[in-house]
């Protein structure tokens, strides 16, 4: 005869008993399963609250929303020279500000600083982005509700601007409180500003400045530019930026009115940094215009924007105190 009863080790205690066909739950059992449910239950609320508290927090992002009283400025390029201290301008000012860069002429670090200055939610956030990429720059419009753009990412005359940085570049200057400055990586620093080539050359870095051309019809013989502070550039277009009107468009000069001769930006460079600098002078290149600067009349008369930095020695004072706390660029910030 075959056996086919399955022997246990244990009686099943905790099994209920059969009663007409039915079996009835463990009662046990169900009051476990329901305190791991409320268990579950509570610590989710516990994590939203802990969530909804962070400073991070937001169920939509200040950005991504208009705010009455709040100006949303998209700074492209706010990581580079002029841009960073644009944004730094803007954020003083209570200004919401969205920087946009793809840091191949600007400096981590600028932002880093700037991050810390302003670190409360809603006041500025980086994007990093190129803005040759067009389905980046639709999702950063997507994402984000703008009221004005600040342009600052444009890379001009490329070719003869690395051939001759010296003639394109005429801004000079920076932060007056000692937070911001100009910070080229080192494959970019032979491509700077005549300001950044003098401070280069005052700190050894350079071996000197090389100046083309002494023979043209000015006072001194040197070309003749234009130089205006960081300061005053980021300020007109502060005022361009309060006046602008949709469906207008306005175009104006910036600059001091004034023009200064290569030479005497070089002697105040050296008054300024202490330092003898060494310049070799060269053959003028062809082409080159003996003077060019601007007429700022009409910045004048429609923004009441005049430049105020205009003492080229002090400017240069202001940047060379920076460069002195920072010799390693934005290095210590990154």
């Amino acid at each position: 005869m075959l056996n086919f009863a399955r022997g246990r080790s244990q009686p099943r205690s905790t099994r209920s008993m059969p009663l007409s066909g039915m079996e009835y739950p463990d009662p046990k059992r169900k009051s476990n399963f329901v305190g791991k449910i409320l268990m579950a239950a509570t610590l989710t609320a516990l994590c939203i609250i802990m969530l909804k508290q962070s400073p991070n927090f937001n169920t939509r992002s200040r950005f991504s929303e208009h705010e009455e009283g709040v100006i949303h400025v998209l700074v492209t390029g706010g990581a580079g020279y002029i841009g960073s201290h644009a944004a730094l301008r803007l954020l003083k000012e209570s200004y919401r500000v969205t920087i946009v860069d793809n840091l191949s002429r600007g400096n981590m670090g600028a932002v880093k600083v700037l991050q810390k200055l302003f670190p409360e939610p809603g006041q500025l956030q980086f994007v990093y982005a190129d803005l040759g990429d067009l389905k980046a720059v639709n999702k950063i419009f997507s994402e984000n509700a703008f009221d004005a753009v600040m342009h600052f990412a444009a890379v001009a005359y490329v070719g003869e601007s690395t051939l001759d940085p010296l003639k394109y570049f005429n801004v000079i200057g920076s932060d007056p409180e000692g937070r911001l400055g100009e910070a080229p990586r080192p494959e970019l620093r032979e491509h700077g500003r005549i300001s950044g080539a003098c401070f280069d050359a005052a700190r050894g870095v350079i071996p000197g400045l090389k100046v083309k051309g002494t023979d043209y019809k000015t006072h001194d013989g040197t070309c003749i530019r234009d130089y205006i502070d960081v300061t005053d550039l980021v300020d007109a277009h502060v005022k361009a930026l309060k006046k602008a009107k949709p469906g207008e468009v306005g175009i104006y000069n910036v600059g001091t009115g004034r023009g200064r001769s290569v030479k005497e930006f070089v002697e105040a460079c050296k008054k300024a940094t202490g330092v003898e600098i060494k310049v070799d002078y060269l053959a003028r290149r062809p082409g080159d215009y003996a003077e060019v600067f601007s007429d700022p009349t009409k910045i004048r008369h429609e923004l009441n924007w005049t430049a105020q930095f205009t003492d080229l020695q002090e400017s240069l004072q202001i940047a060379w105190r920076w460069q002195k706390a920072h010799r390693d660029g934005y290095a210590a910030a990154s």
